[in-house]
This record gives C-alpha cells, sequence and structure tokens, in this order.
C-alpha cells in the first residue's frame, strides 16, 4: 500500500516436538533489537508431546509479547493460519522453530517493506548451522545450486526480486486480497502462496542483509521423506493451479524416469545403452565438479554427492508419484502423504 507505514510485527511459529530448538528460537526474539511493544510471537503447537508446550508456557509467562496457541490439526498450514488469525498487525513473519534470528532481523523486513511500496513479502538468507558431520553435508548440498537449482534464499546467489524467500515477512494487505495459505497442503504451502500473491500483484524480494540461522536435521532418511513430500506436494498444487510453478521442478522428475526407463530404446536401437551410461556417467562428474567447487575435505566428497543424489532422487519419485496420483488418477492426497517428517 502506498505510504503505508509499517510498524506492528507478528511471528508465527507452527512446531510439534521441538524441544531441542523452540528456546534458541525463542531467545533469539527475545534478544532481538526491535521494540517489544510492538511485536507479537505466536508459538502453535501441533501437540507436543517431548515438552515444547511446557517450555514455550515458561517464555509466555516472563515475556508477555509471547503467545502458546493449540494446534488441535498438527499441520503446518493449520498453525500459520492459527497464529495469522490471532494477530492484528501490520506486518506477520513465519519463522520455522529450528530457526534463530539475527538481532536485527525484525527491523531490516521492515525496512525493505516501508522502502518498496510494490513488495507483499521480504525475506533474506539462511545460515546453516551443523550439529554432526552428517548434517554438514547435508547443509552443504541444500546450499548449492547443484542441490536445489536457484532457491536463492539458500543458495544467496541473488538480492532482489525473486520468487519465494524463507521465513517470509508479510504485510497485512496481502493476507486480506489472497487469503491465508492452504490447509491441503501438508508440504509446499508457502510456495504456493508465494505463487498465489505474487498472481496477485505483489512482488517478493530477498535482502541478503536479512540473516537467521537453521539448524539442519542431520538424518538422510528424513531428508529423503522431506523432498519426496515436496515433490508429491508440488504436483498437487500445480493441479490447483492448472500451471507448472517453475521450470526447475521438472528437472528431479525427468532424472528419476531417465534412471528407470531411459534404457528402453535399447531394445530397438542397440547403441542406445551408451547414451543412457554416458548420461549417468554426466550426472556423476556434474555432481563431483559442485561438491568439488564447495571445497569440502576430500573424505566428505562421496557424502555430499550422496546427499546431492537423495535431494533430487526422493523429489523426483514424489513427484512422478505425484503425477499418477493427481494427473492420472485424479485422486486427492493420500493419508501417508500427509505425516509430516519434522
Amino acid at each position: 500500500m502506498e505510504n503505508q507505514k509499517y510498524e506492528t510485527v507478528a511471528v508465527v511459529i507452527p512446531c510439534r516436538n521441538e524441544k531441542k530448538y523452540i528456546g534458541l528460537c525463542l531467545d533469539s526474539l527475545v534478544h532481538c533489537n526491535y521494540d517489544k511493544t510492538k511485536l507479537e510471537v505466536y508459538v502453535c503447537d501441533g501437540l507436543s508431546d517431548d515438552g515444547t508446550a511446557e517450555i514455550v508456557k515458561t517464555y509466555a509467562a516472563k515475556h508477555p509479547f509471547i503467545f502458546l496457541l493449540e494446534n488441535k490439526a498438527r499441520t503446518t498450514p493449520h498453525a500459520l493460519n492459527l497464529g495469522i488469525r490471532s494477530s492484528k498487525t501490520d506486518v506477520v513473519i513465519i519463522l520455522g522453530a529450528h530457526a534463530a534470528i539475527a538481532p536485527d532481523f525484525v527491523t531490516r523486513n521492515l525496512d525493505v517493506l516501508n522502502t518498496h511500496p510494490d513488495v507483499g513479502c521480504a525475506g533474506g538468507i539462511i545460515d546453516n548451522k551443523y550439529e554432526d558431520a552428517v548434517s554438514e553435508t547435508i547443509g552443504m548440498a541444500m546450499s548449492s545450486v547443484f542441490g536445489v537449482g536457484n532457491a536463492h534464499f539458500r543458495t544467496g546467489t541473488k538480492s532482489g526480486y525473486v520468487d519465494t524467500v524463507a521465513f517470509g515477512a508479510y504485510t497485512r494487505e496481502v493476507f486480506e486480497k489472497c487469503g491465508l495459505f492452504d490447509d491441503e497442503l501438508v508440504r509446499n504451502q508457502d510456495d504456493e502462496f508465494n505463487f498465489r500473491i505474487s498472481k496477485n500483484g505483489f512482488k517478493i524480494f530477498l535482502d541478503p542483509a536479512i540473516r537467521s540461522d537453521y539448524y539442519v536435521r542431520g538424518n538422510y532418511r528424513k531428508l529423503y521423506r522431506q523432498y519426496y513430500q515436496y515433490g508429491y506436494w508440488k504436483v498437487f498444487v500445480n493441479r490447483k493451479h492448472h500451471v507448472v510453478t517453475s521450470a526447475r521442478q521438472l528437472m528431479p522428475p525427468v532424472f528419476v524416469a531417465g534412471l528407470f526407463l531411459g534404457w528402453l530404446p535399447v531394445f530397438i536401437f542397440p547403441w542406445w545403452l551408451w547414451v543412457w551410461l554416458c548420461g549417468i556417467v554426466f550426472y556423476k562428474m556434474a555432481a563431483l565438479t559442485f561438491a568439488l567447487q564447495m571445497k569440502p575435505p576430500v573424505t566428505k566428497i562421496p557424502a555430499l554427492m550422496w546427499s546431492f543424489f537423495i535431494l533430487h532422487f526422493s523429489y523426483g519419485l514424489g513427484y512422478l508419484e505425484g503425477l499418477f496420483n493427481f494427473m492420472l488418477l485424479r485422486r486427492n492426497p493420500r493419508n501417508s502423504g500427509s505425516k509430516l517428517s519434522r
């Protein structure tokens, strides 16, 4: 909105069983340099059974701007919408329980929104924090252009207008015009919402000076499930909007289809076997090249290449199953696809 001065801010944090991290997240908000009389923090807890809610209650008792809300639906979009509806502020920031903001995080987001009247969402760069060797390897893969494409909030390769950010700061006008997050989407709800607000004329701006730490999960199994769900739910988003929201999403399913089916022409053209094998070798060489560019210790290169493969294979396989279920069979999402892995 022209000449709007944004001052009051709500931070919405969806979480479930985050006993290990929620204190770090809330500490960063308590110690941020923004006026606490203009700040509200809503922790939307999905019926945690590990003591997370008790920790939040302790913070809420000490700090009147922190609130605990019960998210009975236990999914991320329900948590986000619960917090947004509870707030009446000029701006709403979406934050993860695994994140800790820089002291000037809120101030810098407001600077972008107040400086650029056409921007409906501001965001910045994620700095990965690691707990062990596996989480460091996963974080490196997710910070590589080869690993995640043009997800600039992870790679830090761009400043300015983008198509999505992490931990976005949204103006109230965005929700009034575009509605809230889609309750049907267990995954990709932020990407879908950012796509929707762009269609409604709002810009998304990434400022690398806006920083937050993100504590990476050191578990290949969870990484696989997380990106499988990203691919699976992306197709459902495409069906809802009748459009492929970005070209980069097509590369992993093409890769997986090539692995499983790319050899079939061999029955007609025997020489095609060499083409298929060369494609596999090319992928491995590309993975090695991008791994070397990150300058890890030599001993970590195989694990980094394996992380690349998990990102691409899991997303691609999920996407292909989504195509089969949502496009070919015209089914709605299955219950197992609705289970959160984090």
